[in-house]
């Protein structure tokens, strides 16, 4: 079982840290992650793997949304399920 993560925002020192700090604080494993910066704006893409998550998803959700209000980022996480019916032709 997995979920999406996606963050955009203006890059800053330590986002992927961050995010891969609470993934791993709440047994979340990352599976695959592309990131790339476009001037002065970062874009992420996360594959993580809930399967062991120590807390209920919602929670989850709500401690990465945290996070990006923070950090002046938008953070989206979403079970792949909904990912792929919301992205299906």
């Amino acid at each position: 079982m997995n979920a999406v993560v996606t963050v955009i925002g203006k890059d800053t020192v330590g986002i992927i840290a961050g995010i891969s700090s609470l993934c791993a604080l709440k047994d979340a494993n990352i599976v695959d992650i592309t990131q790339s910066v476009l001037g002065e704006y970062f874009a992420m893409i996360m594959l993580i793997n809930i399967e062991k998550l120590s807390v209920p998803f919602s929670e989850f959700v709500d401690l990465l949304n945290n996070f990006g209000k923070e950090k002046s980022l938008e953070v989206h996480t979403v079970h792949e399920d909904i990912f792929n019916s919301m992205h299906h032709i």
